[in-house]
């Protein structure tokens, strides 16, 4: 589609020109719009749309404003407030940065199907609630657009199976907002760790914070500014309380985060785990856990928890929530036969010899994709179509991991998991337990 519309464009100036010169009459193109002020020429650029503009979303929609060739023309809420927030500042960002070239505005959009059916934006940022992540994503690959999804992909495994597969079969562009295989310190970490920098690899420490307990509160009327049924979408149809979709009660509530912050952080250092175990196409083969829930309240997902899973090769993963480790709150760590490494977004890197952290990667050895911007990395796609640094199977993989832990701790037993067949293999109700209903008519 990008394709197309730079042809066009290309085609209409040349036409211009043409007709200037036929005339004897001189035709004036800014120079911003062939780029030859150094500027990204419109015809070059990637028309974007954020669906979903809440705390996440902003976060992605300034993200994305400050791309290379990137062009938000459209931000999507079921809030009308923030949509208008979202729609005011991408507005006031680029009549600074296009104030000579005649911008018209961003367009702001209540439902995400009138985004997906506009045929002048050619990728969307999914930063919805994780209920609604694969259902618009899909429909978004079916129109025909590359997407970026936030964390975590899904909030059942068929979902994330269900998206996993038709990425792949239509080839389009897919980025995964896990974020952290775009900074330098885990890449290297990783690549320490697949050159055997530390021996064999033998087990691996994950720890991501805990969930929180909620309030209950009296169901009331939605507010005017609201659409509350389409926000609650595909989920179950219950009274509208503030807490669960005006702040961030949804977090930690199952209807709209199956596993709470199992996934909804513990993604990161896990899919860190996967990119370093090579594991981004396989998983665990055994799963068991434990957790501890909220006695009350609408927060129903693990405050608390205790997982461990058996990779191949026998490496061990632990997996917990941070009030189980000294380490801060969030990280991995990485132990081999001859040493350890340990990797975190606020921590940085850590070692046992520190003469570890000088270790060049030679030039035959195991170098892992590097991008220094997940925003970047995938405007660059979408134009270049290549893979991004956090592809589809690479998400499905680690969101997966989350899933089954979840699943281990509810069932508090040892599961075995065939990552090829993608099925338990010893428990029957845990397979139930892969796929969740969907309120009608929603469905994927």
């Amino acid at each position: 589609m990008i394709q197309k519309q730079i042809t066009n464009r290309r085609t209409f100036l040349k036409g211009l020109a043409a007709v200037g010169a036929a005339v004897s009459l001189p035709v004036y193109i800014p120079s911003s719009a062939i780029g030859a002020d150094g500027t990204i020429a419109p015809s070059e650029r990637v028309n974007l749309a954020c669906i979903g503009v809440g705390s996440r979303g902003m976060i992605d929609t300034n993200g994305l404003l400050r791309t290379d060739a990137g062009h938000l023309a459209a931000v999507c809420d079921v809030n009308a407030q923030r949509r208008k927030r979202a729609q005011t500042v991408v507005d006031g960002y680029y009549a600074k940065k296009y104030a000579k070239n005649g911008y018209k505005g961003c367009d702001a959009h209540k439902d995400f199907r009138e985004v997906i059916a506009r045929d002048d934006i050619d990728a969307v940022m999914v930063a919805t609630p994780d209920h609604w992540h694969v259902s618009i994503a899909i429909a978004a690959v079916k129109a025909g657009k590359d997407i970026y999804v936030e964390k975590p992909l899904a909030t059942s495994f068929g979902e994330s199976q269900a998206l996993r597969d038709i990425v792949q079969r239509y080839s389009v562009v897919f980025q995964h907002g896990t974020e952290q295989r775009a900074m330098a310190n885990f890449r290297y970490a990783c690549e320490l760790v697949r050159n055997g920098r530390i021996g064999k690899l033998q087990k691996v420490r994950v720890a991501a914070p805990g969930g929180k307990a909620g309030r209950t509160q009296k169901p009331e009327n939605p507010p005017d500014y609201l659409d509350y049924d389409l926000w609650l979408g595909p989920a179950p149809k219950v009274p509208f309380t503030p807490g669960a979709c005006l702040g961030k009660g949804h977090y930690f509530m199952s209807d709209y985060a199956a596993s709470g912050f199992v996934a909804g952080w513990g993604i990161h250092p896990l899919d860190i785990a996967h990119w370093a175990m090579d594991a981004d196409r396989s998983g665990p083969l055994e799963i068991e856990g434990t957790g501890v829930f909220a006695p009350e309240g609408p927060h129903d997902t693990p405050l608390k928890w205790d997982v461990s899973m058996r990779y191949a090769d026998d490496v061990q993963v632990h997996f917990t929530d941070s009030s189980q480790w000294k380490l801060g709150a969030e990280g991995v760590r990485f132990e081999g036969s001859d040493g350890w490494i340990f990797a975190s977004r606020f921590k940085g890197l850590d070692t046992g010899d520190k003469s570890l952290l000088r270790s060049v990667i030679a030039p035959n050895e195991i170098h892992l994709y590097e991008a220094s911007n997940d925003d970047q990395n995938f405007i660059d796609c979408v134009r270049s179509r290549r893979e991004t640094v956090s592809p589809i199977h690479a998400a499905h993989s680690s969101t997966t991991a989350c899933l089954l832990s979840n699943i281990a701790i509810i069932l508090g037993r040892k599961l075995k998991w065939d990552p090829a067949e993608e099925r338990f293999t010893n428990d029957n109700e845990a397979n139930q337990m892969l796929s969740r209903a969907f309120r009608a008519p929603w469905h994927i």
